[in-house]
């Protein structure tokens, strides 16, 4: 069996992400090809709330397209009909031929701890709200009779948001659109996933699971059955059997990666790594080049992990920290705020890795800073003295 290089493994994957390729160059419009290209290459944009910088979809845009239109870029997203929201690597976005593979998983949608303590509580709650969205039209929670309260801060839904999200996993529901602060607005399914597709064959499990992880195969580049059954966090053992079935056939390609030990990795038939990347750019914690720590930890030799849920005096690098990618290589981290109130984008820490050239990576950085600000609407980027990054990059600044 053949083995790759680590370096080789590393640009397959940067590749495969979209990094091989340039940004636009500043004069040219950022358009829905461009955006459709994106989504196409990465196969799903992870969703999250927090916006202590910018939503988490966002950046993988930028990092791949620089600065773009923002209101555009979500009104395809949502409103194209060329994407779906739903639970795909968590809450995603992911192109709308990906719906009738995950029929399944909605068809054995079970409602939450939360839901059936409601449940019992009203057991027609889930009728009702669906009763609701159909004669309403686009509803959010804030639209219903009763949408019920919330008992926490993140993961304590009110009563009337379970409901709408499950209908919308089981498939009953699906999300029409995201409001400018974000909140979600559900419609019948048959309302807003095209005809086309939602009346598509159901497709057995295995085939799914086949598409599923060729497509995994294909955003990824390489990986081993872990990293490319994360993808669409597929169960591990079913996925195993079936890329073992797919390299038997020829679909994929199984190789060894050196210094890995002996285990297979998966490489897509079409996967190429490029000589020379032109990347400079911060990477969201939720970006697919990231996902799996373990992954990036191999292919980067980048220990990286989100601090957010974790209490201030323990964290190690700060709230929120992006890796900054040079060329093939995870060469730094930021912890970053936007500081939307006074036009400010703050540089909480800045830290960079082992053997990096500090004077070179803060130029860089800087620059990068600068563009990134401009682009979220806080030009001033203010440098804050923690980590062995910040003086250095204090100077370009």
């Amino acid at each position: 069996m053949r083995t790759l290089p680590l370096d080789r493994a590393r640009r397959l994957a940067l590749a495969a992400a979209g990094f091989a390729r340039p940004r636009p160059a500043p004069h040219v419009r950022r358009d829905v090809r461009h955006l459709r290209r994106v989504l196409d290459t990465l196969d799903v944009v992870q969703l999250d709330s927090v916006q202590v910088l910018a939503r988490a979809h966002e950046l993988p845009f930028w990092s791949r397209l620089g600065p773009h239109d923002r209101a555009a870029r979500d009104a395809w997203l949502w409103r194209s009909r060329e994407a779906f929201e739903g639970w795909v690597h968590v809450a995603s976005i992911a192109p709308i031929e990906h719906w009738p593979r995950f029929h399944h998983r909605r068809a054995a949608m079970r409602p939450r701890p939360a839901l059936s303590a409601a449940l019992e509580e009203d057991p027609g709650l889930l009728d009702t709200v669906l009763e609701e969205v159909a004669e309403h039209g686009p509803t959010s929670v804030r639209d219903l009779t009763a949408p019920g309260t919330r008992t926490g801060p993140w993961w304590g839904d009110s009563e009337g948001k379970l409901a709408l999200d499950h209908l919308a996993m089981r498939g009953d529901l699906a999300i029409h659109d995201r409001t400018a602060n974000f909140v979600t607005v559900y419609d019948l399914t048959e309302r807003v996933i095209p005809d086309a597709v939602r009346t598509a064959p159901v497709l057995p499990p295995e085939l799914a699971r086949r598409q599923l992880l060729l497509r995994a195969a294909a955003a990824q580049g390489i990986g081993t059955a872990d990293h490319l059954a994360d993808h669409h966090r597929l169960r591990i053992g079913p996925a195993r059997a079936t890329l073992a079935a797919l390299a038997a056939e020829g679909e994929l390609k199984e190789v060894r990666v050196a210094g890995t030990g002996d285990q297979a990795w998966y490489l897509h038939p079409d996967a190429r790594a490029a000589r020379r990347f032109p990347a400079r750019t911060l990477v969201s914690p939720f970006d697919p080049l990231v996902w799996h720590r373990e992954r990036t930890e191999t292919l980067f030799g980048f220990h990286y992990r989100i601090e957010i849920y974790v209490p201030a005096r323990k964290r190690t690098y700060g709230y929120y920290v992006l890796p900054f990618l040079l060329g093939d290589r995870l060469v730094a981290r930021v912890d970053l705020k936007a500081d939307r109130a006074h036009g400010r984008l703050r540089v909480l820490g800045a830290f960079a890795e082992r053997d990096v050239d500090l004077a070179d990576v803060a130029s860089e950085l800087a620059q990068e800073l600068a563009e990134l600000g401009a682009w979220l609407g806080v030009p001033d980027v203010a440098v804050e003295g923690n980590g062995d990054l910040a003086q250095p990059l204090g100077r370009w600044l």
